[in-house]
């Protein structure tokens, strides 16, 4: 008996770091003064321009979309998923991500499947000027049957202490102004593989491709879109659209005594949410709650400001809809 009979495959990681290397080493940003393969990833942070610079940090993962990634053998979108989804829960607090490291844990280490994986998180960090400076391989058999894998990522970004975004300034008729998704992002897969079990490969008249192809689409980044509006006084707060969907995610940062009136049928909804509504028969309150319904993410503007940022939003060929308003309750 040794550790690779015990289903432990230690020259499987060594060729698995040598794949991904070069790829990882084109996100380096001069901050980065370390190779990967270190204990630890070190990164040297330039805080010339910031007058008192905060770190932000978040931590996720992509949850069973990685079932629907290992059923069609598409690995290419889940990791710029991650990415992205981290990026945006730190750009709604005002920061601009500077690294980013990632945990793989699998049944058993395939290094062109998690080569794969890491690629889309090597595209999202260069698109989002994010370096990918670490992260951690572990392959566990018992814990996950052979092919399954899961995924998680944790960021830090920076945001100058008097441009952070927390949502205190919003008061009653401030106004919603939503972005649109492309699809599911990184929520409620769990439902919408349990409704559309067995239709991965279906078709349906509107749908670029097949359902399984719709459900892979990479979860959208926010941040060049909305880096312009940091430190304007015109944004009182902003909510990335997650799992608790549009309300549960957007109440989060609104004070208390106020409440959002959403006119949810303000902005052109994704046919895949009609087609999962459909599938298992779901009730709508539960729709808003597990899914963003085409909405990823909320700027909450000043009243007088919403035809200016719109102005602003249209000048980056970036949709937007006024779909609600914060009242008093």
């Amino acid at each position: 008996m040794d550790y690779k009979k015990a289903g432990v495959d230690i020259s499987a990681g060594e060729e698995f770091v040598r794949m991904i290397k070069p790829q990882v080493r084109q996100t380096f940003t001069p901050g980065v003064i370390t190779d990967i393969g270190a204990f630890g990833g070190f990164f040297q942070p330039d805080f010339a321009n910031y007058n008192k610079p905060v770190l932000v940090s978040s931590i996720d993962g992509v949850g069973t979309k990685l079932k629907i990634a290992i059923e069609l053998g598409r690995y290419d979108t889940v990791g710029s998923c991650l990415v992205n989804h981290c990026v945006n829960d730190i750009l709604v607090c005002g920061a601009k991500p500077l690294f980013f490291l990632d945990y793989y844990a699998c049944g058993k280490l395939t290094p062109v499947v998690a080569a794969a994986v890491v690629t889309g998180m090597v595209n999202a960090c260069r698109e989002n000027g994010c370096a990918l400076i670490g992260g951690e391989t572990a392959e566990m058999p018992g814990l996950y049957q052979e092919r399954d894998f899961d995924l998680a990522g944790s960021i830090v970004g920076v945001v100058d202490h008097e441009k952070i975004i927390n949502g205190s300034a919003i008061k009653a008729g401030d106004v919603l102004i939503g972005l649109p998704s492309n699809g599911l992002h990184t929520n409620g897969y769990s439902l919408a593989r349990k409704v559309l079990e067995g239709k991965m490969q279906d078709t349906f008249p509107g749908l670029e491709g097949s359902v399984g192809e719709e459900l892979l689409k990479v979860h959208r980044s926010y941040l060049s879109v909305i880096e312009p509006f940091f430190g304007s006084p015109d944004i009182k707060g902003l909510s990335h659209i997650t799992g608790g969907g549009l309300m549960g995610n957007t109440m989060r940062i609104v004070p208390e005594g106020l409440k959002l009136d959403v006119a949810w049928d303000s902005w052109p909804e994704p046919l895949i949410f009609d087609i999962i509504r459909k599938a298992g028969h779901v009730p709508e309150d539960d729709m808003q709650r597990t899914f963003n319904l085409g909405v990823g993410l909320v700027m909450i503007v000043e009243k007088n400001a919403v035809d200016r940022v719109i102005s602003s939003l249209k000048s980056q060929q970036e949709n937007a809809y006024i779909i609600g308003v914060v009242s008093g309750v």
